[in-house]
């Protein structure tokens, strides 16, 4: 990772020994402060009991993980495309995601990818390379959006069910080892409510911000309902290229 020691925290923060969304409002959105904090349960467990090695970031922005990763791997290689709106100084290589990446098959050991692949215009082209990419028993650690806005638009293409995702890694020879629903309609219904109203002036976001602390507190209660399968307002995943096995 470029300018290591100008790193910052941005979208989430570590408090004690664990993630949190970034109540500055510069780094993340009000509305966006119960999707970010069921993100990062999902991560903060992850990246402790399977990121290792050397961790390719793709789609890194301005690294927001890497204070809950940095323990765990011996290095981090962060890549963006040229000319990402997040303007990040710690970009090792800038890249066409789309593409074949620059790098030699069997590189790395831990591959991450936050809210990228829906911004991939060949979503089979993006996990075959993510697999070219990891070595004999690596690991991917991926979230993508389902029942959310769209953004970063025009480059915004698909919503994927967990149906497509588990065909997608079949065909690019990797092994599934989690996946997950992230939320529940109580999450969908509160990240809508709240977008929504921080559009308006003056008490938008304090309305905003009682509407996902409401929802955060709901949500926890929708997560082994019928609700979370079928509504859910994005998936998780760890998956593996096959190997000797995970221990």
């Amino acid at each position: 990772m470029r300018e290591r020691g100008r790193w910052t925290p941005s979208k989430y923060v570590m408090r004690g020994e664990k993630l949190h969304p970034n109540r500055d409002r510069r780094e993340l959105a009000v509305s966006s402060r119960l999707i970010a904090r069921l993100i990062t349960d999902k991560y903060q467990s992850a990246f402790r009991q399977y990121a290792h090695g050397l961790l390719l970031d793709m789609g890194c922005g301005k690294e927001p993980f890497y204070e809950g990763y940095r323990e765990c791997v011996s290095e981090n290689i962060c890549i963006d495309w040229p000319g990402s709106i997040h303007n990040n100084v710690h970009v090792d290589v800038f890249c066409d995601l789309s593409q074949t990446l620059p790098f030699a098959a069997g590189t790395f050991d831990t591959l991450l990818s936050s809210d990228v692949i829906e911004h991939l215009p060949n979503p089979e082209l993006a996990f075959s390379e993510m697999s070219r990419l990891l070595k004999p028993n690596g690991i991917l650690l991926l979230n993508t959006p389902f029942l959310y806005m769209l953004h970063e638009v025009p480059n915004d293409y698909y919503r994927f069910t967990r149906y497509a995702i588990k065909h997608l890694l079949d065909m690019a020879g990797l092994e599934l080892v989690r996946l997950e629903e992230i939320g529940g309609y109580g999450a969908v219904i509160t990240d809508l409510v709240s977008k929504a109203m921080s559009a308006l002036p003056l008490i938008g976001p304090p309305m905003a911000s009682l509407i996902q602390g409401i929802g955060l507190l709901a949500s926890g209660g929708l997560r082994s309902t019928p609700a979370l399968i079928r509504f859910p307002i994005g998936y998780f995943l760890v998956a593996q290229k096959p190997g000797s096995g995970i221990e």
